[in-house]
């Protein structure tokens, strides 16, 4: 997961996956397939663990505390030196040719889960009066979305934690305009 999540789809050679691994090309090959269905399980292991973290992000109890809680959490999460920076879902597929043309949509498809928590979340605070009535859920998730995918791309370009945080910070902004208190 590391490889792929620092290198990229493209960048990761099947050497430093099976040297991550501690295993020969023959049993990459036996177990996965190929190097796409490598990616595949190490993205089921990233999802999971990232659907378990949404699952606290939207238990917070205003959509302005989901927001904060997501996207403060992706500055300290994508500056952890104890991982790679950025994020795998933003980086495995930046840069991918023509005979990987489904790994970009994968990921995609995996970042759009997340988006649909979010929007259900919201829907759910406007709902309960926690968001204005002319609030629009969907793309108030689009936009919360948007914003920690380019938070990633800048983690991965080098970004600091207080960079994050400060984008983070305008962006939960953003949010609590929407908020029902807010006029």
């Amino acid at each position: 997961m590391e490889v792929f999540w620092r290198h990229g789809y493209e960048g990761a050679t099947i050497a430093q996956l099976t040297e991550a691994m501690g295993i020969n090309p023959p049993s990459l090959y036996a177990c996965f397939g190929n190097k796409e269905g490598l990616l595949k399980a190490a993205l089921d292991r990233y999802t999971k663990l990232r659907n378990v973290w949404m699952d606290g992000v939207v238990s917070a109890p205003t959509a302005r505390e989901v927001a904060e809680r997501m996207l403060m959490g992706i500055a300290d999460k994508q500056t952890d030196p104890a991982n790679p920076p950025g994020c795998l879902l933003v980086q495995g597929g930046i840069a991918c040719g023509s005979g990987s043309e489904n790994v970009p949509f994968e990921l995609a498809a995996r970042r759009a889960q997340n988006e649909d928590q979010l929007r259900d979340r919201f829907v759910r605070a406007k709902a309960e009066g926690d968001l204005k009535p002319s609030s629009d859920p969907a793309a108030l998730a689009r936009y919360v979305s948007a914003v920690s995918v380019g938070m990633g791309v800048m983690a991965s370009s080098g970004a600091d934690r207080e960079a994050l945080r400060q984008v983070a910070s305008v962006a939960v902004q953003a949010v609590e305009a929407q908020s029902a208190g807010r006029t």
